[in-house]
């Protein structure tokens, strides 16, 4: 049959995910055996197309057991002070690929943690509990930091009467982020505090900021979306509620094997998006067969 397909232009890898990319393809030109520290990306396609060349992935507690002057690759999400002291001790060479965003905001909340720990503050941080990009964060606080992953969790923290400091994981949801701090704002004032004490720092990406503003009027003027990510992407999931709010006939798929014919109608303008952890050349091949369905 055959339908009209449309790639989202803003759509695929941020600026931090190629810069990581690159350093590894880079890397494994010259023939040596590469360690990534954890998933480079959090795209099923795309891994298995740099394991091909020869990467290999493995956890922290593998670090403890790779051959001492290993080259291992520390990816655009970062890590914490930890990973660099074990590395240093077992002579292992670091292929530093943290991403310029991440790593500015590592040094601003370990500053911040500086300042407000002697005033008995605490800082709180928007995100995944577990992700590899604030574990980095909690490491550089020595894990005297409060982990909220929504606003409703706000209402269980427990205020020590001091400031309050608020950061996010740079790839959330600002609309979110802007609602979590309205509500901790809220809480504390209604405990009574002073509510200069809290101080909120806008660490969302750039990259991010704006995106869904833009996937909701793409996705809107499509027939059909099929939003492609990792089912591990945590902007990955963000975004596809953003595409679900904007156009109900949205499907979250990893590669061209999750798509049933049945979703489709005679006339459909089919839209074609993916997180910031998804590759282009993916988007395109999936594009390419969808038109000759």
């Amino acid at each position: 049959m055959g339908y009209h397909v449309e790639i989202d232009s803003r759509s695929g890898f941020c600026s931090g995910v190629i810069r990581t990319i690159r350093c590894a393809e880079k890397a494994l030109q010259t023939g040596k055996k590469i360690y990534s520290l954890g998933a480079i990306v959090h795209n099923n396609e795309e891994l298995s197309r740099l394991e091909a060349k020869g990467l290999t992935i493995i956890s922290r507690k593998d670090l403890h057991h790779v051959p001492e002057g290993s080259t291992v690759l520390i990816r655009a999400h970062g890590e914490p002070p930890s990973t660099y002291t074990l590395a240093a001790a077992r002579k292992i060479n670091l292929l530093e690929c943290t991403c310029p965003v991440v790593l500015q905001l590592q040094k601003k909340i370990k500053k911040e943690y500086a300042k407000i720990s002697r005033e008995n503050g605490q800082i709180v941080i928007f995100g995944k509990r577990g992700h590899a990009e604030v574990d980095g964060l909690v490491g550089q606080v020595s894990g005297n930091a409060i982990i909220i992953e929504n606003v409703q969790e706000v209402e269980h923290i427990r205020f020590s009467g001091g400031p309050v400091s608020l950061f996010s994981q740079t790839t959330k949801s600002p609309v979110e982020y802007k609602k979590t701090g309205e509500k901790l704002l809220e809480r504390i004032i209604s405990t009574g505090m002073d509510p200069g004490l809290l101080k909120v720092f806008n660490t969302i990406c750039v990259q991010v900021y704006g995106r869904q503003e833009e996937l909701t009027r793409f996705a809107a003027s499509m027939s059909i979306i099929l939003f492609v990510a990792g089912k591990e992407s945590s902007n990955g999931k963000v975004l596809f509620r953003t595409c679900k709010e904007a156009n109900l006939r949205s499907y979250a798929i990893e590669n061209f094997g999750d798509i049933s014919p049945d979703w489709f109608k005679p006339g459909d303008k089919v839209g074609i998006c993916g997180a910031a952890s998804t590759p282009l050349w993916l988007m395109e091949q999936i594009a390419e067969k969808v038109r000759h369905l």
